[in-house]
């Protein structure tokens, strides 16, 4: 039911889609799926900044290196919100691509993270189709968690947005 589901989503995107792009329609709200698998939404602040925020959860394993706290294992809601700079130049194409990179922060709970705080570094590739109002994303987060016990983790996704 739940593929059933973001099937549908994808194409009723498809349908609407008009020629703008992303960059003219400022908000964007879409999926994301890995590490965390969840919503994803961007606020383009400029032509070439943007906040990006996760919502969603993280399942099993310690990402962090060497966690000396509790943890039991289960699932962990995450909340994130980066700065993003893009830069359209870096990749010579007749598409749209964009390589981007910025800063932020990470909130887990749940798992025996409970209000765990880190910093996170992104670095990534959207692909923004010109007729269209979606960027197509992937991504690679490395972490530094400050509390409740310091450690190196890694992020990764991939995602998709539609703007509005």
């Amino acid at each position: 039911m739940k593929k059933v589901c973001v099937l549908f989503v994808l194409c009723s995107l498809v349908f609407v889609s008009t020629t703008s792009t992303a960059q003219e329609r400022r908000f964007g709200l879409g999926f994301i799926v890995g590490e965390p698998t969840g919503l994803s939404a961007k606020y383009w602040t400029s032509s070439r900044n943007a906040l990006a925020f996760g919502l969603g959860w993280s399942v099993g394993g310690d990402r962090i290196g060497k966690y000396r706290g509790f943890y039991d294992g289960g699932s962990r809601v995450h909340f994130h919100v980066d700065y993003l700079w893009h830069s359209f130049d870096a990749i010579e194409s007749s598409e749209r691509f964009s390589l981007f990179y910025g800063i932020g922060g990470r909130i887990n709970s749940g798992a025996g993270y409970d209000g765990s705080l880190a910093v996170r570094g992104v670095l990534g590739i959207a692909w923004l189709p010109r007729s269209t109002p979606l960027d197509i994303f992937i991504e690679v987060v490395p972490s530094l968690q400050l509390t409740s016990s310091t450690g190196f983790g890694i992020d990764a996704g991939i995602g998709a947005r539609y703007f509005f």
